[in-house]
């Protein structure tokens, strides 16, 4: 298989939708095609180099959960199998959207990140050590970086106008999209995480934290939409190697975000370009991630 990393996609024949940070997004008739890219993102910067295999593992990864979760919530996800969309277009592209594509329903989608914590870390242990809280929430006196909370909890996020993600209060999320929608996004994605957290939790990867995005339909159905319970997603920490009191390796991108720490680079675009070998170690730690999830290889 092409070990380069695909950065961006062009397919003319295709309405463009969107391009985010890591994905492009065509119109296919009533449809999205998601196309996860290799891009990949840290501080909301998207830096100039990109992963090998790193799509492939967002689009396989949040197939195989959205089917293992689907007894909770229905999704926006119909199919990443590029013979079961049935366009002749995307065939035609089969060699570059094989295998990081998928097709999902359209929706409308809410305006807020619900993200879950059952650990502390990130932003999350930043808030705590100033107040003792996490959204709103309050917290016990004396927890150490990375311990587990004493259950997990709701902590949602917008988008600031600076681009950032700003945590807000559920009371926030109440105002922006009513009680009940509050409510229900809070219940689901708890739903989903737990479902989750303890499946990896066997598999030996803990579920630090996650963050959810939902839509709703026409006729008023609320889905899981966009990717779920990745490496970009989620901090996936080796269960065998978790001590609390510091910060933990993982699977994910933090990687790449300690990394650029040390070159005391000041977030703002450009980014500056990754070393050959932080490009390869991040790359291994999607492929294993999705290992040892999944039991399967993707290489």
């Amino acid at each position: 298989m092409n070990t380069t990393p695909l950065l961006t996609t062009q397919i003319p024949q295709l309405t463009f939708y969107n391009r985010g940070k890591v994905r492009d997004i065509y119109e296919v008739n009533d449809y999205l095609l998601i196309v996860a890219t290799d891009r990949i993102s840290a501080f909301d910067v998207v830096l100039p180099d990109g992963i090998p295999y790193k799509g492939i593992v967002l689009t396989e990864l949040s197939a195989f959960w959205f089917h293992y979760t689907s007894d909770i919530t229905e999704s926006h996800f119909i199919t990443n199998q590029i013979k079961l969309m049935n366009n002749d277009i995307v065939n035609k592209y089969k060699e570059i959207l094989q295998r990081r594509s998928m097709l999902v329903k359209k929706v409308k989608v809410f305006p807020v990140e619900c993200v879950i914590r059952g650990y502390l870390a990130g932003s999350g242990w930043k808030e705590y050590q100033e107040t003792r809280s996490i959204c709103g929430v309050k917290l016990p006196a004396g927890l150490k970086e990375s311990d587990k909370l004493p259950e997990p909890i709701f902590t949602p996020a917008i988008k600031a106008a600076t681009g950032h993600d700003e945590n807000i209060p559920f009371s926030k999320v109440v105002d922006l999209i009513g009680k009940e929608r509050a409510g229900e996004l809070k219940e689901k994605s708890m739903k989903v995480y737990l479902r989750a957290s303890e499946y990896a939790r066997d598999k030996g990867i803990i579920i630090c934290d996650t963050k959810f995005e939902w839509g709703i339909t026409e006729d008023n159905r609320i889905l899981l939409v966009d990717e779920i319970l990745t490496p970009d997603s989620s901090r996936f920490w080796p269960l065998e190697d978790y001590k609390p009191g510091k910060s933990q390796p993982s699977y994910d991108k933090q990687f790449i975000r300690d990394y650029l720490e040390c070159v005391r680079w000041d977030k703002n675009p450009p980014a500056p370009k990754l070393p050959p070998e932080i490009i390869q170690k991040t790359s291994e730690k999607y492929l294993e991630a999705y290992k040892v999830l999944t039991g399967k290889s993707l290489i």
